[in-house]
């Protein structure tokens, strides 16, 4: 009888940790970087060394005993031979008793502290003395619990060892690499000098990764980057969507001509490029960017116009609900003088008006539907939808765009897809994360905007604020007061809507002060809008959900309470709420300090660019360099292979080098291309087919 085949034993606790960190290929092992280094290449005399120094001593222990005052502590004085240094340890095993016993010789590593009882070591590592001194650094990995550092650098080592670090960029490609140290380096030469750095190497260029062995791996992120971008616009190249065009006298031409108002010029521009990639046959992909008011609703209403001239149904969703109801009612006043229908979608609606909406969509009889997610239930069927615009799209994850995609019921078509977002990309953003799309950028604002004056104004002045306000209120303009918690939190300290409603509501006596945060139910924040809109409220309280879509010309004053805890860019779109009349406007960034003291130097940068710059794009490139690019990316990064090595801020040449090459390698190497983004990203590029 033949043997049963024996169970594989289950993983460890370092294994499982280790798939967590997503360490699972030899080349996940090999690109699994040092956070920093441990100089144990050298050992110090005490009598030479500099107090704050981090450093490797080595001497006989000479005494060691358990104390209890002030707190339990192993206490261990070691001797050099040219001085004694205490080894201090708030928490340690009966190990660690036995190691550093009377008379072992050990090397112990730490910072040093000087002082009346000289020279002390807080939880400084050890180990048994002898054997010959490293040549090398000691590297530091980024790690989890379960899963200690000498594990892991056994592990990357052997996974070093083994990893396939064949070249895959072509000679031509190297030769054109910028800088010329950068060239004369191998992957394999970087990765096993930065790995196992020598002594002798420049900290500074380690830790600042200006180094050549960073340099090369960077430039080598960066193209299999720009490879899995390519690789998914030409895909989707390949994929057919329906020809959409303008005609004579038709509907985009009528709309042109019934809008109250004249297109700018960047407008203009935007539309004709939107409606050169509608005519053809090959799905559009086109993010359209525009400061806060640059007048994006009106180019997504003239691509709709193009898609329900042609006789197909076009589809608009924004995130949140107030947004959605600013477009329908803008598109609806545009459109509906002109014969077109659309319906109107969202979570909320009743269920007898919701059928009503659903059979609209079914039939045709809406060519345009606007709304939240509901959108993409599973319920709402297109008789035959063939653009698709998506605003502040950041806020949208993979897979509800994709959902939105297979709303498209034609046989091997697809949409044709409009992203909007009133946050500017910066251009190596653009570049980078964003390279699998077309942009196209609204780079002027309508005239009659107002400049808005931003000022920085500390909590300890309030009592002024308020009485601006009612000076403002006393003009019979309007207010909007934006906080950023609904509840109370011990932790952070912060005024609530609710408290600030209720302080402002006793201040203005005989003002309208309303309140309006995203736990309300809809019916209720539709009414509060409504009284805001109509002028009959003077003062809004509000969370951020009135960071996008809302417009009242009349509103000439924007409080931010507690300004340094908002991103930049979110800053930014709130400022724009405001400046929409004639009137002039301003923002007040109320910032408080905790006890008084000083702003940390993130906020205090964030609050200074806002008050020196009103250009979003400006203000865009100093969120990268704050924030990195998180605030941009939003939901696009799910699964998303963020860039782990290179910097958009700094390495903007390398970036350069890989957008040049990639094209160059698919055409002329597809071999390299693929091996190179399988080693660098595995299976981590499905995202960009959204």
């Amino acid at each position: 009888m033949a043997d049963a085949p024996t169970a594989s034993p289950p993983p460890s606790p370092a294994q499982k940790a280790m798939r967590k960190l997503g360490l699972v290929r030899d080349i996940d092992l090999a690109l699994h970087l040092p956070l920093r280094y441990e100089d144990e290449t050298r050992i110090v005399r005490l009598a030479d060394a500099r107090e704050g120094d981090t450093a490797q001593i080595e001497g006989t222990v000479v005494d060691s005993e358990v104390t209890f005052r002030p707190r339990k502590q192993l206490l261990v004085k070691l001797d050099d031979g040219s001085d004694v240094c205490t080894l201090r340890f708030f928490s340690f095993y009966p190990s660690h008793q036995k190691a550093l016993a009377v008379g072992a010789r050990i090397r112990a590593r730490g910072e040093l502290r000087g002082g009346f009882l000289g020279w002390t070591m807080m939880h400084p590592s050890f180990r048994v003395a002898g054997g010959e001194l490293p040549n090398a650094l000691t590297p530091v990995y980024p790690t989890s619990a379960q899963l200690p550092q000498a594990y892991l650098r056994k592990a990357v080592l052997s996974g070093l060892r083994r990893a396939d670090l064949s070249e895959t960029l072509p000679p031509d490609a190297l030769r054109d690499l910028p800088g010329r140290e950068t060239r004369g380096w191998t992957l394999r030469d970087a990765l096993q000098y930065l790995h196992h750095p020598t002594s002798d190497v420049s900290l500074a260029a380690l830790e600042d990764q200006s180094h050549p062995a960073w340099q090369r791996l960077k430039a080598e992120e960066l193209l299999a980057q720009q490879l899995s971008q390519l690789t998914a616009k030409r895909a989707r190249d390949a994929l057919r969507a329906p020809p959409l065009s303008t005609r004579p006298g038709g509907l985009h031409e009528r709309l042109l001509a019934a809008l109250p108002f004249a297109l700018t010029g960047a407008q203009r521009r935007v539309g004709e490029e939107i409606a050169h990639d509608l005519a053809r046959a090959v799905p559009m992909h086109r993010l359209l960017q525009g400061d806060v008011g640059s007048g994006k609703t009106v180019v997504s209403a003239l691509a709709a116009a193009i898609a329900i001239d042609s006789g197909w149904q076009c589809a608009l969703m924004a995130p949140t609900e107030i947004l959605a109801e600013q477009h329908f009612a803008k598109l609806v006043g545009w459109l509906e003088p002109l014969g077109i229908t659309v319906a109107w979608l969202t979570g909320s609606q009743k269920t007898k008006q919701k059928r009503e909406m659903l059979a609209q969509v079914e039939s045709g009889a809406a060519q345009l539907v606007v709304g939240t997610h509901a959108v993409i239930q599973d319920k709402v069927k297109f008789k035959n939808l063939a653009l698709a615009v998506i605003d502040e799209q950041h806020r949208f994850g993979v897979a509800q765009r994709l959902a939105l995609r297979e709303k498209m019921s034609e046989g091997g078509q697809e949409p044709h897809m409009l992203m909007m977002s009133a946050t500017p990309i910066p251009r190596t953003l653009a570049m980078s994360y964003y390279a699998d799309l077309d942009v196209s950028t609204i780079d002027e604002l309508p005239p009659g905007r107002t400049p808005i004056v931003t000022k920085l104004l500390s909590d300890s002045r309030r009592d002024e604020l308020i009485e601006r306000i009612a000076g403002q209120l006393a003009q019979g303009r309007q207010v909007y007061w934006v906080c950023p918690l609904i509840e109370e939190s011990e932790a952070l300290d912060l005024s609530n809507a609710t408290a600030t409603h209720a302080e402002l509501s006793d201040s203005l006596p005989g003002v309208m002060v309303g309140l309006l945060h995203s736990r309300m139910p809809v019916a209720e924040k539709k009414a509060v809008m409504a009284l805001f809109t109509e002028g009959v409220m003077g003062v809004l309280v509000s969370t951020t959900v009135i960071e996008v879509g809302v417009d009242v010309p009349n509103a000439s004053l924007m409080v931010i309470e507690h300004a340094e805890r908002f991103g930049l860019s979110q800053l930014h779109q709130l400022r724009g709420r405001v400046g929409r009349g004639a009137a002039a406007s301003a923002c007040v960034l109320l910032y408080s300090t905790p006890d008084g003291g000083r702003l940390g130097e993130t906020a205090r940068e964030r609050l200074r660019a806002m008050a020196d710059t009103h250009d979003g794009f400006e203000i865009a490139r100093r969120d990268l360099e704050i924030r990195g690019p998180g605030e941009f990316l939003g939901a696009r990064q799910s699964g998303a292979p963020l860039l782990r090595f290179a910097d958009l801020a700094t390495d903007t040449h390398l970036l350069e080098w890989a957008r040049a090459w990639a094209p160059l390698m698919l055409d002329r190497h597809a071999g390299l291309a693929q091996r190179h983004t399988e080693r660098w990203l595995g299976g981590k590029s499905d995202y960009l087919k959204a």
